[in-house]
């Protein structure tokens, strides 16, 4: 059971998580905080959560509070996450925007992609529709693919993973074809995926002004449920406000859209759900 003084800190700690980037905490989740930042706390010397928000509150850098942000934001992910997406991608929007955009390329967000599962499991999809489809998506597949994350997203952009990551979603024939081995075993995602992906720092809570143009697709699966619901509708609007009229937005499967009929379309895929931007 907490003391006054530990449900004081957590308490405290809650109120800066939700304002640095939009997570909210649970009156139940202290010993995640406790576990997640021990590495930060043991790495900066501190005895605890309140001498580290007093280290906070006090420091002009922002490294100390990426630390803490990366340290409760990093989460696992997997390749082709879900299965459903992607075949939605492959199956129904792929052709869609084949006969839509001509040679135009097809544009894609990959919003809080963490380590790089999700974009390049998009880059994969599309090389794989291409091969089978000779003559379509002309344009190619440009994706731009976002997190709060330094740390993760200079995973991503190395391309690099270990065995045990790669175990979780990719299959033998992927890993052979769009892997190539490094001396030291990991696996390096060849150059054809990397070329056609843009990784960009963002806060969801921010502006979207630099991530450029609108999209045809954004991806943003499994972050909104973290979020107050307020906050929540804030993202989904400034979503729909870069997106072209008559394009998809892809959440995770347990989050949905309420209150925004006059923005967003529900569509049934059967499996999975999308929303067309009206």
């Amino acid at each position: 059971m907490q003391t006054t003084s530990q449900k004081s800190e957590y308490d405290a700690f809650r109120k800066f998580l939700e304002e640095a980037c939009g997570i909210l905490l649970g009156d139940n989740k202290s010993y995640l905080v406790n576990s997640r930042l021990k590495p930060v706390i043991a790495k900066n010397k501190v005895t605890g959560l309140g001498e580290l928000l007093t280290k906070l509150k006090l420091s002009s850098s922002s490294v100390l509070r990426e630390e803490v942000v990366d340290a409760m934001t990093t989460n696992e992910t997997l390749w082709f996450r879900d299965s459903h997406p992607f075949r939605i991608l492959n199956d129904i929007l792929f052709p869609e925007f084949s006969e839509k955009l001509g040679v135009t390329p097809l544009k894609i967000w990959s919003a809080a992609c963490s380590t790089g599962q999700e974009p390049y499991s998009i880059a994969i999809t599309a090389d794989e529709y291409k091969r089978s489809n000779p003559g379509k998506l002309k344009g190619g597949v440009r994706v731009v693919a976002t997190d709060i994350s330094s740390s993760v997203l200079d995973t991503a952009k190395t391309g690099v993973y270990e065995m045990l990551a790669l175990g979780r979603g990719m299959s033998e024939t992927r890993l052979k074809r769009c892997f190539e081995t490094n001396c030291d075993k990991s696996w390096e995602i060849k150059k054809q995926y990397k070329s056609v992906i843009e990784f960009k720092i963002l806060n969801l809570m921010e502006s979207f002004s630099r991530i450029g143009s609108k999209f045809d697709v954004i991806f943003c699966r499994n972050v909104l449920i973290y979020f107050s619901p307020d906050l929540k509708r804030e993202i989904l609007i400034k979503f729909h406000q870069h997106l072209n009229t008559g394009s998809y937005l892809i959440l995770g499967a347990s989050e949905s859209l309420n209150g925004l009929s006059d923005k967003y379309e529900m569509i049934q895929c059967r499996p999975g759900i999308i929303y067309r931007a009206k």
